[in-house]
């Protein structure tokens, strides 16, 4: 069903509609441009129309861009118990939504995401993982943060769930967790809450990735920033390792765990046009 209509920047004209997952939950996306089909799956703190400008990108190098609200952020909705299964249903019902196949990058834990949807069967053409947070076992976050996040957000205590995730299942530094919390981006990010939970079962549900994983049957391509994190370039280094045939591809001008959206819109077109 289309929610709405209108024109974004050039006059590309974007949908809005919404799909409804295996669990009944409404799935929020919108889709843009022509072409093949590359469906975005964004990280932590991030909603559909925090990635218009890799959209708008990806539409610029000849893609239909396919933009969704993972479920308990934005307009899509929540239903509980949630896991990192229901969360793969929400991806395959955007895809099936958008035509039944689909290319997918995924960012940061979307990129965990996209990975464990695959290997769960969810119809996917090429596989882009933008520095997923794989772990390895190393530095892992406290086994009970998922359920201690939970239990802030059932208090009302938003606003510590989502500090309490920046600091111990992002491993930011808490001088600049505190400068978060004092700018003006803070009060965004409060309704997000509900979704660290989800952020923090999926990581530590395939902190590793399982054999499922490490044996997906479409072409894998592993994008790493010029600059970020470096547990993140390790963990894209190790998983290029792990995964047969995946390709490690770094994007110079992405910086910061940010996606530069020209530069990695070209990575895809060199790859799929």
């Amino acid at each position: 069903m289309v929610a709405a209509e209108q024109n974004d920047v050039g006059g590309v004209r974007v949908d809005r509609e919404v799909a409804t997952s295996a669990d009944g939950t409404r799935i929020a996306y919108e889709i843009r441009g022509e072409g093949p089909v590359v469906v975005i799956v964004n990280g932590a703190f991030s909603t559909a129309r925090d990635v218009t400008e890799f959209a708008r990108a990806l539409v610029g190098a000849g893609f239909a861009a396919v933009s969704y609200d993972r479920r308990a952020r934005g307009d899509s909705g929540d239903t509980k118990p949630s896991a990192p299964e229901r969360e793969a249903e929400d991806l395959a019902a955007v895809i099936d939504a958008v035509g039944g196949r689909a290319n997918v990058i995924g960012h940061s834990s979307g990129a965990v995401l996209a990975l464990f949807a695959a290997s769960l069967g969810v119809p996917v053409q090429h596989l882009f993982l933008s520095e997923p947070p794989f772990r390895f076992g190393q530095h892992e976050p406290a086994a009970d943060l998922a359920e201690r996040l939970q239990r802030l957000v059932d208090d009302g205590d938003e606003a510590t769930a989502v500090s309490t995730f920046q600091l111990e299942g992002v491993g930011l530094d808490p001088a600049l967790v505190e400068q978060i919390k004092q700018s003006p981006i803070f009060p965004g990010l409060v309704p997000l809450a509900q979704s660290t939970v989800y952020d923090a079962q999926l990581v530590r549900q395939v902190s590793t990735p399982t054999e499922a994983m490490v044996a997906v049957q479409v072409p894998v391509t592993i994008v790493v920033g010029g600059d970020t994190f470096p547990f993140l370039a390790s963990a894209a280094k190790l998983l290029a390792e792990t995964l047969p045939g995946a390709e490690l591809v770094e994007v110079a001008e992405s910086v910061g765990h940010r996606v530069h959206p020209e530069a990695t819109a070209k990575v895809l077109a060199e790859r799929l046009l």
